[in-house]
């Protein structure tokens, strides 16, 4: 995978295997910002309630960290 392969809204899975940050390993990450050295995006999290939505966790994944991309997200959810 290269940038060019990218785009913002791609979904990429972190590989559990090289995935430097261990709480991110397995997750699919949307595409933010592609970059030279990889890219930046987030993992949705899971809201308290039925009322209030989870936020987004950020990463920084390297190449040999995703894999993909295995698709494209629907919605691109903005920080709040």
């Amino acid at each position: 995978m290269n940038q060019s392969e990218l785009t913002i809204g791609d979904v990429v899975q972190l590989n559990p295997e090289t995935c430097r940050n261990a709480a991110f390993a397995g997750c699919f990450m949307t595409i933010t910002e592609p970059k030279s050295w990889g890219a930046q995006g987030y993992v949705q999290a899971l809201g308290t309630s039925f009322e209030k939505p989870g936020g987004q966790a950020y990463y920084r994944a390297k190449w040999d960290e995703m894999e993909g991309p295995i698709g494209r997200a629907e919605f691109v959810v903005e920080a709040e």
